[in-house]
């Protein structure tokens, strides 16, 4: 077809939208990603409907092996690359099969098949014609006149069906609007049988595959024709609401009235088809048979959250009971504290020393307290108390072919080297000491078993419910165990309030430091947290001091503020390390993004027409830059929350970049990190970040604004966090109302029931209905159906009185008893209630009943 001027190709002509495609000979393949289908392709052009006069055109796209010099059709749209000028954009593409009997000829004598040869592709050519490749992939036997070899035979076989079945599924994928990197992993999982799966049931992609929504699946299921009152659809849809709920809220579990209420506007929204209530509470049970949800008592689990708290509480009760070493008598340990008050010049007063005493005689112990209340100096003397008693060198290169005794984490790579510097010892995150290199909310996740002595845990506040379940798993029961943290800081980013619940139960040892000591006279910001911890602002809040100030201002004059602010800092020698601007939220004149760009302007300005930047995400990014990691990348001994510095800028027409890939590198505390295009997403600028990107890091000088337009997020913790992150100088903006709002707006306790389990666990005590920690399908379904009866009937009321009577008394269900409180209260428990079908063997290596 001969090139076409597109004004005779209008893009909706007589009521048809016409396709714009390409079709060529790919000449090179300028870039191909490692751990995705995009790549980047320049093709001889031989056919087209675009308004396009050269030769060649680059063409860009998720492809599966795409040859050089292969002829293929792509369809799709062209883009205008501020950079590298007109491209087409396909979101599709086809293998122009060579046809002719020479193309067929080069084609099975390419480099793709091995041993083949020219001679014998003739042969293949000349005995089956023309649609030879179709003849070979009906029927192999019609190669058997052409007398191959076994060994040939077998990799031009292999070779023609992954060719085939890789391309078309990755030409269905794009059909189905999968970007690169969602294909490779749809691919990854399913294989060969992606399409027929996705075809049988696209909701299997929400459970499996991290990044495709329900709302994603759902428009496949649409196009699929998928009954909107499926079965399938209700369940994903649920499932995601569930998850949904405990990532935004940070609960372990949710309960079955909002669940349902969330659910159905989801399921409505998505595809404007009324949804029967009763349906989805019936799905909700067989989630639960299904065991991929819990249901107890009132509260609906999923089944990986509701395991790992009855994990952390097991775990923590196996090291609570591991024996002392009994040689650590008082009088031994009084006078080790002294020794090593002595050496460190140092002289703790009574507090101090209980605390000391406490956590060195404990094979378990939480530390807690405020800024300046001494949890570093006992950190120390910790470690060196535990080396005196112990015979233990702190010279870590006496121990290379044997493991250091003293083991410290953090949750961050900045806490980690805080808590290196202040020590002197080797320290790293918790991911890298687990040896985690996958996600961190895998319950499943292989970890390494830990060896050594003693372990403690810093911003214990941070962590999160799933990632302190595969800590204490690793954790040996000789081994002792101490937690530190600041319990009045921000939870954890992911589900769960771990430390705060650990400090609710009393069976664990435990100490709250209180009296404040790293306090000059001059100092007024530990103060100020201090008053903010306690629910007040002091009286000289907005009254400047020599290390905090108050800056009175609007939303709209926030940004030119902190430029000035900024400007004076950097005039007096501070630095982009020394400077932090924390915010929290990133839209808004006010906002994350627009202070970034501020403040790279005054710290990292362009300095010349011929300086490399990238253009990303709306930010411009440059040699010099200070950048912050947003996930976790184990395998890159980089995490979430970690601040480095791009210290390289390459692009793909750099002559000296061999893998003429644009890319960024990155320094950071531990080690450099290179990053594709594809992992841009990874990064931000850090010159503004939130609160809770802050966490486990300290600044010298933090400028925080904080306006109405933040009222959703304004809470007592949060600003108590923030307040914590300055060294040395404070600077704060915004409407004193704002600050007000926050201190008084005490932040509301998560849905968790850890200290629940605790309790249970330590004591046997507690009103719980479930007497095994792991219940059977059967168990489970029947609390999920109790927790549904009322949300599901069109007539709440009617089964108030029926829900009464089951908690009241032994209720009876087809003959069947069922456990409530009051039997448990009557001691008329039957020790294999809901156990029915179940064998001991079914809970090894599962947590024990309490």
């Amino acid at each position: 077809m001969p090139a076409t001027d597109p004004s005779l190709f209008p893009d909706d002509y007589a009521g048809q939208t016409v396709t714009r495609f390409i079709v060529g000979k790919v000449a090179a393949v300028f870039f191909s990603s490692s751990d995705s289908f995009y790549k980047v392709l320049l093709v001889k052009v031989t056919e087209q409907n675009i308004d396009w006069s050269e030769d060649e055109i680059v063409v860009t796209g998720s492809f599966a092996d795409i040859q050089e010099e292969g002829t293929y059709k792509f369809t799709g749209k062209t883009v205008r690359h501020p950079k590298y000028g007109t491209q087409f954009q396909a979101d599709n593409y086809q293998n122009e099969t060579p046809t002719s009997r020479s193309g067929l000829i080069a084609y099975l004598a390419g480099s793709d098949f091995p041993g083949l040869g020219r001679r014998t592709a003739e042969r293949i050519v000349d005995t089956l014609g023309e649609n030879a490749i179709d003849k070979i992939l009906d029927d192999p036997k019609v190669l058997t006149p052409i007398g191959l070899r076994a060994s040939v035979r077998a990799t031009l076989l292999d070779t023609l069906r992954v060719n085939n079945g890789l391309e078309q599924t990755i030409i269905g994928l794009n059909a189905y609007g999968f970007g690169s990197r969602l294909a490779a992993a749809i691919y990854a999982k399913y294989q060969g049988d992606t399409l027929q799966v996705i075809q049988e049931d696209p909701y299997r992609l929400v459970e499996d595959i991290k990044g495709v929504g329900f709302k994603k699946a759902d428009q496949i299921a649409a196009q699929l024709k998928v009954d909107p009152q499926s079965e399938s659809r209700l369940k994903a849809a649920l499932l995601t609401q569930i998850n949904d709920n405990c990532a935004q809220n940070g609960d372990t579990y949710t309960t079955a009235k909002p669940l349902i209420t969330a659910t159905l506007q989801l399921l409505e929204n998505s595809r404007n088809v009324a949804i029967d209530p009763q349906k989805l509470a019936d799905q909700l049970v067989a989630l639960a048979k299904e065991n991929k949800i819990v249901g107890e008592e009132n509260r609906i689990y999923l089944r990986p959250l509701y395991e790992a708290e009855w994990g952390i509480a097991e775990h923590l009760k196996r090291l609570h009971d591991a024996d002392n070493d009994g040689s650590l008598t008082e009088k031994a340990v009084d006078r080790a504290i002294g020794h090593v008050a002595k050496a460190s010049n140092l002289t703790y007063d009574a507090s101090q020393t209980q605390a000391l005493k406490s956590a060195i005689t404990s094979h378990l112990f939480l530390l807690t307290g405020g800024p300046g209340t001494g949890k570093t100096t006992i950190i120390r003397g910790l470690v060196a108390l535990f080396a005196e008693l112990h015979d233990v060198s702190l010279d870590v290169n006496e121990y290379k072919d044997k493991p250091f005794p003293i083991l410290l984490a953090a949750p961050t790579g900045r806490a980690a080297k805080r808590m290196a510097e202040t020590t002197g010892l080797p320290a790293g995150t918790i991911h890298r000491l687990l040896g985690l290199t996958g996600r961190d909310d895998d319950p499943e996740m292989p970890t390494k078993d830990l060896e050594g002595g003693i372990l403690i845990i810093d911003e214990m506040s941070m962590v999160d419910t799933n990632l302190f379940r595969l800590l204490l798993q690793a954790v040996p029961s000789h081994m002792q165990v101490i937690l530190v943290g600041d319990k009045d800081q921000l939870p954890s980013v992911g589900a769960g309030q771990v430390f705060h619940d650990l400090l609710q139960s009393p069976e664990i040892p435990q100490i709250e430091l209180n009296t404040i000591y790293r306090q000059d006279d001059d100092s007024s910001i530990i103060p100020l947290a201090h008053a903010i911890k306690d629910g007040r602002l002091p009286d000289d809040f907005t009254v400047n001091q020599p290390d905090r100030s108050f800056i009175a201002c609007n939303a709209f004059q926030v940004n030119h503020i902190i430029e000035q602010v900024v400007s004076k800092a950097k005039a007096k020698g501070f630095t982009a390390d020394d400077v932090q601007i924390l915010a929290p939220m990133y839209r808004g004149a006010a906002g994350i993004d627009q202070l970034n760009t501020t403040v790279q302007n005054i710290f990292n300005p362009v300095k010349s027409k011929r300086q490399k930047q990238l253009s990303y995400n709306n930010q411009q990014y440059r040699v010099g830059d200070k950048v912050l990691q947003l996930v976790n990348a184990p395998e890159d001994n980089v995490f979430n929350g970690d601040v480095g510095k791009i210290v390289g800028i390459d692009l793909a027409n750099d002559s000296h970049n061999k893998s003429k890939k644009d890319q960024i590198t990155v320094a950071f505390d531990q080690n450099e990190v290179t990053y594709q295009k594809s992992d841009w997403n990874r990064l931000t600028l850090a010159y503004s970040m939130s609160i809770h990107k802050s966490q486990g890091s300290q600044f010298k000088m933090v400028v925080l604004p904080l306006v109405p337009q933040f009222s959703r997020m304004l809470q007592r913790n949060l600003l108590y966090t923030a307040v914590t992150r300055a060294e040395q100088i404070l600077i704060l903006l915004g409407d004193i109302q704002s600050f007000e709002r926050s201190v008084t707006n005490e932040s509301v306790n998560r849905l968790t029931t850890l200290t629940k389990r605790l309790q249970q666990v330590f004591t046997g005590d507690g009103d719980a209905t479930v007497t095994q920690p792991v219940p059977s399908s059967d168990t489970a379904a029947k609390g999920v159906s109790e927790s549904t009866v009322e949300t599901a009937d069109s007539t709440p009321n009617s089964a108030s009185s029926e829900t009464e009577d089951q908690t009241a008394a032994v209720a009876t269900e087809g003959g069947e008893r069922r456990l409530t409180p009051t039997i448990v209260a009557q001691g008329q428990v039957d020790p294999m209630i809901g156990m029915a079908g179940i064998k001991p063997t079914d809970f090894m290596g599962q947590v024990s009943s309490s």
